[in-house]
């Protein structure tokens, strides 16, 4: 029979950590955040209904478009609550269970934008390579599997992270560097032997992130060799500039990524502002970015968007 004095155990929470040198709660930080946070969702569901709406955007291209619009809302979505709570309301506390779950959406919808973009490269590279079996190629069929075996990798290859994660020991300090938890900075908090996690964290990305980089890479190579083959200038620059948009999107989502596993890695002498930086551009740049650079660099979409905008004018004049 227990006694009636015995105390259960305090669950174990993480601290999260906002700005730093300011307070937990800061509106003037809030404000900006949110406006990020709803022009995110404002340009991804934009790009989602054009795509859906115009029969004419219903190809290869588009539908990985849409794939890179719904990865940008997950990997957004999966920050906002902790983010929001921080700088809003002070709650900094966070439930370890909480806090993987978070951890693997993150790092899950990483890994899913990550081979949407090498999908999206394979679309070009077929598009300019070989033009005459564009259609018979990138079929409806094998866009879904596709979109099937990228959704199956994100899911599958993190899930080993979150497992591993959730058995070790924390013992240490419980305050993480971040307004959400990432993987390595959950790791470092670890009291026990963590080269099992460390090892397939670090094959996961090359992996998933470091393969794919390589193979975008590679794609880009061919791409360039078939466009410099093009007799007529008018003709590379117009093969060249359906690239740009793919090409930006890859920038945005490889930079911040790339920055951020370095300092983690290496740049633990930093001040905590830099690392806290990186990782709000790591999760907040690319979500905002793509649809503007999507809408502003494709026709089809920009004209799109205008039509709505001058019908909704219409009906307000009349």
């Amino acid at each position: 029979m227990s006694s009636p004095n015995r105390t259960e155990p305090s669950p174990l929470t993480f601290i999260l950590t906002g700005i730093p040198g300011l307070p937990t709660s800061s509106y003037w930080m809030a404000l900006p955040l949110c406006c990020l946070y709803l022009l995110m969702l404002l340009g991804n569901c934009t790009v989602l209904w054009v795509i859906k709406t115009d029969h004419s955007l219903h190809t290869p291209m588009y539908s990985f478009l849409s794939m890179l619009a719904v990865a940008d809302l997950g990997l957004s979505l999966s920050s906002l609550p902790t983010v929001l709570a921080i700088f809003w309301f002070g709650a900094s506390s966070l439930r370890f269970e909480a806090c993987v779950v978070q951890m693997y959406f993150i790092h899950c919808f990483s890994a899913i934008e990550s081979g949407v973009l090498v999908a999206m490269a394979f679309d070009r590279f077929v598009a300019i390579c070989h033009p005459l079996h564009y259609a018979s190629v990138l079929t409806s069929s094998l866009v879904t599997k596709l979109g099937g075996a990228i959704f199956t990798r994100g899911v599958c290859v993190v899930l080993p992270v979150a497992i591993l994660i959730k058995e070790m020991p924390f013992c240490r300090s419980h305050v993480l560097s971040h307004s959400f938890c990432l993987h390595q900075d959950m790791l470092r908090l670890v009291c026990g032997d963590v080269r099992v996690n460390s090892v397939y964290g670090l094959t996961a990305v090359i992996l998933t992130k470091g393969l794919d980089s390589l193979t975008i890479l590679l794609s880009y190579v061919m791409i360039l060799r078939a466009i410099l083959t093009i007799i007529s200038r008018e003709a590379r620059a117009k093969a060249f500039s359906t690239c740009i948009s793919h090409l930006c999107a890859v920038l945005i989502f490889y930079i911040p990524l790339i920055g951020l596993s370095v300092i983690h890695r290496f740049g633990k002498h930093l001040p905590p502002l830099t690392h806290t930086l990186l990782a709000d551009a790591y999760l907040l740049v690319p979500p905002v970015l793509n649809p503007l650079v999507y809408s502003w660099k494709t026709k089809q979409i920009r004209r799109r968007i205008l039509i709505l905008l001058c019908q909704r004018r219409t009906q307000q004049r009349a």
